[in-house]
């Protein structure tokens, strides 16, 4: 079987958890990667230590003149692009009521806007060399809302849409695109809903490791998969039920209950002294 020739990466929100793992893992497969987050410092040392073939560039995903500049980069460096990872993204917890507003959007022009602006500014390029690869990492929360991250799962559902909508319009361009969806992942976000009462539904599953998620963009990205769901054997009753609203009503209270529990073992395994 012939092996497939290296190609570029450009992944945002690099600078930890899902795509710090993700660029990881490419590099080891011998990949070029291009690594970028608002995390300046944090995205530099990732990048520093995967090798020669790795780069790191300070980006606000919400600014496409920051887009712009941060894919000059990227083309001077590796000579092309091959793959966007649209992986950046930002959870404010709470009671919709007792977030601020401000909050709320700040959290659907990072999660939504962001990847928006970055795939846009992508696909003029991709479409100019007759190849290219989007990849979105989305979330299993664009099927089921989540009480304390409600803006969160807004702006993934609004992303899902978005995605899908763009690949139906490029359909015919050679602009490949893949959505995947990872369940809850031990990552610093984890560790801020862990922290708020609001967030039990987040704990209903166990969560899987950055380098689960990586290791299954990655594979998604190779068979140029168009939607994939974490995990595959609970993803068709997620789905089912979160487009059942009156359903999800009536079970709302064990899966509450269910959820604050798995919650508060992991508060008491983090701080056994915590009450």
């Amino acid at each position: 079987m012939k092996k497939k020739k290296p190609q570029v990466f450009f992944i945002t929100g690099a600078a930890s958890g899902i795509g710090a793992a993700t660029a990881r893992l490419l590099a080891s497969q011998g990949h070029a990667v291009m690594l970028a987050d608002i995390n300046a410092k944090g995205v530099r040392d990732v990048a520093a230590s995967l090798g020669s073939n790795a780069d790191a560039v300070a980006l606000d995903i919400t600014s496409p003149a920051a887009w712009e500049a941060a894919l000059d980069l990227t083309y001077s460096r590796f000579g092309t692009l091959d793959v966007l990872v649209n992986n950046a993204a930002i959870v404010v917890t709470g009671n919709a009521r007792d977030v601020p507003v401000a909050h709320h959007q700040r959290t659907i022009n990072i999660n939504f806007m962001g990847p928006l602006t970055g795939s846009l500014a992508t696909l003029e390029r991709f479409r100019a060399q007759g190849h290219g690869h989007v990849v979105t990492v989305c979330s299993m929360v664009s099927f089921m809302p989540f009480p304390g991250i409600a803006s969160y799962g807004a702006s993934k559902q609004a992303l899902r849409a978005f995605h899908h909508a763009l690949a139906f319009e490029e359909r015919n361009t050679g602009v490949d695109f893949t959505i995947v969806h990872p369940t809850a992942t031990e990552t610093p976000m984890l560790e801020q809903e862990e922290r708020d009462d609001a967030c039990g539904f987040a704990f209903l599953a166990d969560p899987v490791s950055p380098e689960f998620v990586a290791e299954t963009v990655v594979t998604a990205i190779r068979r140029k998969s168009i939607e994939v769901f974490m995990p595959p054997e609970q993803a068709k009753v997620i789905r089912s039920l979160g487009t059942d609203a009156p359903r999800m009503r009536k079970l709302y209270a064990q899966m509450e209950e269910i959820g604050r529990s798995a919650q508060h073992e992991r508060r008491q395994s983090h701080n056994p002294n915590s009450h």
